[in-house]
């Protein structure tokens, strides 16, 4: 004799409930995430006859393990003294073979005080 088992149907789940839900999450996210502007520093890429004929010229050589300016080795905190002596200058900046996007940033933020100084990077 063999028992019969009734088997429990489920019930389909309401697709209104869900789409509330996720509603109440994305405004949520949307209403308590902040949107913050990031620093931005304005540099040019190098063209041909970029620097007026009163500016100084200085060459910036950015290597994985080190920093040229105008071909002699100098630390990173001794650049920005290097580009003070001339009023309006231009400074042409190399990048290495292995330099980082991290080297280039701490490079800026060095070049941030000194006026009038206008960048160019060098592919």
């Amino acid at each position: 004799m063999a028992l019969e088992v009734q088997r429990k149907r489920r019930k389909r789940l309401s697709m209104t409930s869900l789409i509330d839900v996720i509603f109440l999450l994305l405004l949520f996210f949307m209403l308590t995430s902040t949107f913050s502007k990031f620093a931005e520093i304005e540099f040019s890429t190098a063209s041909v006859g970029g620097a007026e004929p009163d500016q100084a010229i200085r060459f910036i050589k950015l290597n994985a393990d080190r920093i040229l300016v105008d071909g002699a080795p100098v630390p990173l905190a001794q650049v920005a003294p290097m580009l003070l002596d001339a009023k309006s200058q231009v400074a042409l900046i190399s990048l290495g073979p292995r330099a980082t996007s991290q080297q280039l940033i701490d490079l800026f933020i060095v070049l941030a005080p000194v006026e009038n100084l206008r960048t160019q990077v060098l592919g």
